[in-house]
């Protein structure tokens, strides 16, 4: 199985790496992922500027056992960009010679309205676009230390289950983690919901405002228990399918 591997936290983030090493049990990774940070930045791909892609060159990597099944690049890139240079140049404009794209796993939630918001997300888009099975991981948890071990113990699992299910066209995995012990799996859909106060007001060094986005999530069905969040909120791993065409049917 060849497998590419991309982020939005950047290569070296624990959660990449974390990743990496449980999917290389299943066959060759190929992990092109950002230099650095690239955190919301959704479907964002880089039109005013060149991209390059390098290999990561580090005379310490490919000493572990899984670090032998996995080659690595980086580039200055958004994670979108990641993928579409994964198909164009490192798989000669071939996407069906990827047999599964995995994005993550990120530090900080992608459920509910995050979803559209998420470079994590937005390079499983990329991936349905061009009919490659592409699941995103992200876990409830910020910190760069984040504790993986109770949701890794799941990853292999779900990963192989929605590969043997396989993907329709245009249809990705959207995969959200609590921190913490779990109690299963849930299949979910996105919860109904928006941020409010997003811009706070801070002063810099010259006595200059500016404005920091932060936030509050308002959960506005936070009863109903079919969703990512309520499935988050009770401990379970939430399951939840995404689809690239947004059109809204009901309104034709």
């Amino acid at each position: 199985m060849e497998i590419l591997v991309t982020n939005d936290d950047g290569w070296g983030a624990k959660g990449i790496l974390t990743l990496v090493r449980i999917l290389t049990q299943l066959g060759h990774v190929t992990v092109v992922a950002p230099d650095g940070p690239r955190s919301g930045m959704s479907n964002a791909i880089s039109v005013q500027q060149p991209i390059y892609l390098r290999p990561f060159d580090d005379p310490n990597w490919g000493r572990e056992d899984w670090q032998k099944n996995a080659t690595v690049y980086t580039t200055n890139g958004t994670p979108s960009d990641c993928v579409k240079l994964a198909i164009d140049v490192l798989f000669d404009g071939n996407p069906s010679r990827i047999n599964l794209l995995a994005s993550g796993i990120n530090h900080g939630s992608n459920a509910a309205i995050n979803v559209i918001y998420s470079g994590t997300m937005g390079a499983c888009f990329v991936g349905a676009e061009h009919a490659i099975a592409s699941i995103g991981y992200s876990i409830d948890d910020h910190n760069p230390d984040a504790d993986f071990s109770h949701f890794e113990s799941y990853i292999l699992e779900i990963t192989r289950y929605l590969i043997e299910q396989g993907m329709p066209y245009g249809v990705c995995y959207n995969i959200n983690a609590p921190v913490g012990e779990l109690q299963g799996i849930r299949w979910t859909r996105q919860c109904r919901g928006f941020w409010q106060k997003e811009m706070e007001e801070r002063i810099d060094e010259n006595g200059e405002n500016y404005y920091w986005l932060t936030g509050e999530f308002i959960n506005i069905e936070p009863e109903v228990e079919d969703t990512d969040i309520w499935a988050m909120n009770n401990h379970y791993i939430s399951i939840h399918p995404c689809t690239i065409d947004q059109t809204a049917y009901a309104e034709i």
